[in-house]
């Protein structure tokens, strides 16, 4: 049987017409692209650090793309398939897909893109590569970059994927972040969150994913020994209407790599 490939930025532009109900009416949510290299080696990581510290970061900074993230599980270290997770913002599907069209143009990363670009069939710079495309939650359009005070290598990232039984218990838990007060009780308690978003296209579907950020792993375990006796989070996770709206979570912990912008 023959195979199709659609290139990414067809898929974004038939996923702009027939998502449209999911932008905000006010034109104030944007769009997140979460990319997940998944690598073996040290060799690969190499690679992959190298193509994205001198080549991919730089020209998406000279595209106005600020605030990428590059994170890497605290897990990496035993992990048979290891990840890098690379998360930035656009403003629309548009811009997504013309910045990716125009990315890949090789060109456009001149010699920085090294070995990674240049590696041989079978030498290949990562296992595979995994893309998430996600709209921001209408409480929180933006993907935030967080003020955190300790030294960079203390930090720690917590990437959450939530999903659910049906598409309607998956907007239910939706409704719950945003309607619910979910959200307000992460940002009183201080979760310093980066981003909430509805997964519109990924491998895991139906799907919510966000991102909340510490000081270090006691002041994460802290906050969420916090959460999970607030009376906030005891009233909302008890009413009826929410029940049974989550049938996965993932938790991931990250550090963000030395060429982060976070």
């Amino acid at each position: 049987m023959k195979k199709i490939k659609i290139a990414l930025p067809a898929i974004l532009i038939v996923l702009s017409a027939v998502l449209t109900f999911a932008a905000d009416a006010k034109g104030k949510s944007s769009y997140f692209q979460i990319t997940a290299y998944h690598y073996s080696t040290p060799e690969q990581e190499t690679m992959i650090d190298g193509f994205l510290k001198q080549a991919y970061l730089p020209v998406l900074h000279k595209k106005g793309i600020n605030n990428v993230g590059c994170f890497k599980p605290i897990t990496n270290d035993t992990a048979t398939d290891k990840l890098i997770y690379v998360i930035r913002s656009f403003k629309n599907i548009e811009q997504l897909a013309k910045i990716d069209n125009e990315l890949w143009n090789v060109e456009s990363f001149g010699d920085d893109g090294g070995a990674y670009l240049n590696t041989d069939y079978n030498k290949p710079a990562y296992t595979r590569i995994e893309n998430i495309i996600l709209i921001s939650f209408d409480v929180a359009p933006m993907l935030t970059l967080p003020a955190l005070k300790s030294p960079k290598s203390e930090h720690i990232y917590e990437l959450r994927s939530y999903e659910a039984a049906s598409e309607k218990l998956h907007n239910n838990k939706v409704h719950m972040f945003n309607q619910g007060g979910e959200t307000t009780l992460f940002t009183r308690l201080n979760f310093n969150p980066v981003f909430y978003g509805k997964v519109l296209a990924g491998s895991k579907m139906p799907n919510l994913m966000y991102m909340t950020s510490f000081e270090n792993r006691e002041e994460r375990d802290a906050h969420w020994k916090a959460f999970s006796s607030d009376p906030q989070w005891k009233k909302i996770s008890s009413m009826p209407e929410y029940q049974h709206n989550m049938s996965k979570s993932d938790i991931i912990l990250m550090k963000a790599t030395d060429y982060s912008d976070f």
